[in-house]
């Protein structure tokens, strides 16, 4: 299959891990963290009875598809199934999710919204679902610490296109956990935002920050590949683009987080048209040459595989 993919050999992503082996794949920074999703309604006490007993109900893989929830924020049947449902025979998987879900669902963990995913991938396995607020004092129960719930609008109020950039980001995920699955790579870390971002002091001084839509880290062979990743679906004007790739710039001549991990991520700028692929590469060749091995672009639909490339190592500013 031919690949869509805009990548100069930088590597500023790889180098021999001490962490394989040792695997500590996140969804959210820390392995007990939890991202909230979205707020309680005015009754929400994160110590409620109710919480408790429902807590009591839930089977550890009933609470395993919470935290992804609240990682991600949306996910569908599918990725769901194929995340925490596992058969020999897709039917069975496919059987086991619903019920699942449908359980969850009747019992107020999880809320599932109106519409759904559609294309060739529809029926039941594309509806899609979010964490509820009583969802959400389930998790912080189980973490023994108040979580920060955030004010705004609920989830499932927000626009479509919004949606589909959150189920984007869990595809990556879930395409990574299935290469993990087969032995191809080890998911080491995959943090979502807010846990994705870093701050850091900028040219002219000021606090500043870079906001991939996530962080991954993966041991491929010896080696360790590190990203940010950046999901575009053609949403962003040139202008922005070329905004967000000179922040990562500035970021990277900081030296940062050269001095937290040895190294700095390439980053890639996944896409679902090639000809939205195309308009961010002409951005990205539009900058200085020592800049742009800093980048990459591709296809969404490759985006696993264009993440487990190993470049040369490098990367310093």
């Amino acid at each position: 299959m031919s690949s869509l993919f805009f990548s100069s050999s930088s590597g500023v992503a790889g180098r021999p891990s001490d962490r394989l082996g040792s695997k500590a794949a996140s969804t959210s920074g820390k392995a007990a963290d939890v991202v909230p999703t979205v707020p309680l309604g005015t009754s929400g006490n994160l110590r409620s009875g109710r919480a408790r007993t429902l807590r009591a109900r839930l089977t550890e893989r009933d609470m395993a598809v919470l935290r992804s929830l609240a990682s991600f924020r949306l996910m569908t049947g599918r990725q769901l199934q194929q995340l925490h449902i596992t058969s020999d025979q897709p039917a069975t998987s496919a059987r086991r999710g619903r019920a699942v879900l449908k359980r969850l669902t009747e019992l107020g963990a999880v809320v599932r919204l109106e519409r759904q995913i559609g294309g060739e991938h529809g029926g039941s396995e594309s509806l899609i679902y979010t964490l509820s607020g009583l969802g959400q004092s389930v998790l912080a129960l189980d973490a023994d610490s108040d979580v920060h719930v955030p004010r705004g609008r609920m989830i499932w109020d927000t626009k479509p296109a919004f949606q589909n950039h959150l189920l984007a980001i869990a595809d990556l995920y879930v395409e990574l956990h299935a290469l993990d699955a087969q032995g191809q790579l080890e998911l080491l870390q995959f943090e979502t935002e807010p846990a994705a971002w870093r701050w850091f002091a900028g040219p002219a001084g000021g606090r500043q920050a870079v906001k991939p839509d996530a962080f991954v880290a993966l041991g491929v062979g010896d080696f360790e590949q590190q990203a940010f990743v950046e999901i575009d679906r053609g949403t962003e004007s040139r202008p922005t683009i070329a905004r967000k790739c000179r922040r990562y710039v500035d970021y990277w001549q900081s030296g940062q987080e050269q001095q937290r991990s040895g190294v700095f991520p390439k980053v890639w700028w996944l896409t679902s048209k090639p000809r939205w692929a195309a308009r961010i590469a002409d951005v990205i060749a539009s900058l200085p040459a020592a800049h742009q091995p800093l980048f990459g672009v591709g296809l969404a639909a490759q985006g696993a595989e264009l993440l487990r490339r190993l470049d040369d190592a490098g990367g310093q500013p």
